[in-house]
């Protein structure tokens, strides 16, 4: 079976982050049926070991390394069950997509390669080592509760990146800050309409690996408009505000509920909602081309219910006012990797009901140090609004090593095979290999990948001819 064979195969398979439990028995029965020996750490980590082949017998132990869990993301209206629907494929024009949901090829890509060499009867290698994780995309838990004892390689590819031809051997580190406010409900005048916001379309992404494509934010986009309200010296109450689904994912969507005064709701919605929105549009012709507005008030639409208690109007200006302030993007560019961003944040996931206001933010850096002072800088902000702020441990960042053999081992194959350089360099996004070379003393990782695009949104895809260079790529490094 090649790697796409096996690809939908995953597809079938429900596996959002802490539901892994399908797919890792999928890949046990998988294991058994082909005889290969393996194992479950405590933390739900599955090893899977495959022998060398005649004449290899005597090389150094090679670990492949994937995460089992996916990001699941789905269109607006879609009924897609991610706990128990298989992803539907679509081939369009040499490229793999999901239909309406995110495509799970980040990291579902890497199980399928690992799959395809351990059945391929062609294949030559030395022992194999297959490492799949749990929750690589909300937590790192499978990388830092991976169990030592399992693994007896000290070489390691990582085959969680999204550009063909380019050897990572560093990462970002990271960390989420959680900030909540609750406040009382007032009573909603009767002479109040309310008005449903919605912003949509715009294409979100992977808050590391798109970051620095300055992409339009969902939550951004819609808090602009609101305060673009309180600038003009109206006032409303906040019924509702709902923007992002993961700490990893620039948001592509938010929505929202305010009430205003029926005489003042056309001059609101018209004059001062509709056209600041197509100025924001304007702005992010490029990047978000897509980017969309929709609007009605209760007036017109009955399904819209005039609520009878919501935030005050001094409140929801400030909570506003919070999202206005709050950083977003690229905070700085690499001075030593060239391209590369060096620090950053998402704001990724904001809630507001019942009074009680909710967010996620997550922060990145090359560096410790500035991680840690763009997660002051941000809790500073959040405190001046009363908001409650926490933070958690974070991942480490993986730093690069110059005499990395590994990384030499695959610049070396990558140029036999292609007739090219490959790019060597460090990522802004996270990934598990920091955290398993600070598990296993003397581990020499690298990562690297097939092109894929627009992960952690409902626009990913695979290239497909990239998946079976990237397959090509990893029979020859096996082999050395």
């Amino acid at each position: 079976m090649t790697v796409l064979d096996y690809f939908k195969q995953i597809c079938k398979v429900p596996r959002g982050s802490g539901n892994e439990e399908g797919i890792r028995n999928f890949l046990i029965s998988w294991a058994e049926n082909n005889g290969f020996s393996h194992a479950t750490d405590a933390t739900g980590n599955l090893v899977i070991y495959r022998k060398a082949t005649p004449g290899y017998e005597n090389r150094e132990p090679l670990a492949l390394q994937g995460h089992m869990d996916m990001v699941c993301v789905k269109k607006p209206g879609s009924n897609h069950d991610f706990t128990k629907d298989p992803i539907e494929t679509v081939e369009k024009d040499g490229f793999l997509y999901a239909k309406d949901t995110s495509l799970g090829a980040d990291n579902g890509i890497a199980i399928a390669t690992v799959m395809a060499l351990f059945t391929d009867p062609e294949a030559e290698h030395g022992p194999l080592e297959a490492i799949f994780t749990v929750s690589e995309e909300t937590s790192l838990k499978g990388a830092f509760g991976l169990d030592p004892s399992l693994i007896k390689s000290r070489r390691l590819l990582n085959l969680d990146s999204e550009e063909e031809g380019v050897i990572y051997t560093g990462c970002a580190g990271g960390a989420d800050i959680k900030a909540k406010f609750c406040t009382p409900l007032s009573p909603v005048s009767p002479d109040m309409q309310a008005v449903y916001l919605r912003v949509h379309g715009m294409k979100g992404g992977h808050s590391g690996g798109e970051i620095h494509r300055q992409r339009a934010n969902a939550v951004r986009i819609l808090a602009a408009m609101l305060d673009a309200v309180n600038e003009a010296g109206y006032g409303f109450m906040l019924s509702s505000f709902s923007g992002g689904e993961r700490h990893n994912v620039i948001p592509g969507n938010a929505e929202c509920v305010i009430c205003v005064k029926e005489e003042e709701k056309k001059t609101i919605v018209h004059n001062i909602l509709l056209p600041t929105f197509r100025k924001l549009k304007a702005e992010y012709s490029v990047e978000d081309p897509d980017m969309d507005c929709e609007h009605y008030c209760s007036h017109h639409n009955p399904s819209l219910k005039v609520p009878s208690e919501a935030v005050d109007s001094e409140t929801s200006a400030s909570m506003v006012q919070v999202l206005v302030c709050m950083p977003h993007g690229v905070r700085s560019f690499s001075k030593v990797v060239k391209g590369v961003v060096h620090t950053s944040d998402n704001l990724a996931i904001v809630r507001i009901n019942d009074g009680k206001f909710d967010m996620d933010i997550s922060v990145r850096s090359l560096s410790e140090f500035s991680k840690n002072q763009l997660i002051r800088r941000i809790s500073l902000i959040l405190k001046r609004f009363d908001m409650e702020v926490s933070t958690d441990n974070g991942y480490p960042a993986w730093t690069p090593d110059a005499n990395s053999q590994m990384c030499r081992l695959c610049a070396k194959v990558w140029k036999e095979m292609t007739g090219k350089d490959a790019v060597i360099t460090s990522i802004h996004a996270g990934l598990e290999c920091g955290v398993i070379n600070s598990r296993i003393e003397g581990m020499d990782s690298v990562s690297t990948g097939p092109d894929l695009f627009d992960v952690h949104s409902t626009q990913e895809h695979l290239s497909i001819e990239s998946a079976g260079k990237m397959y090509d790529f990893v029979k020859r490094l096996v082999k050395c």
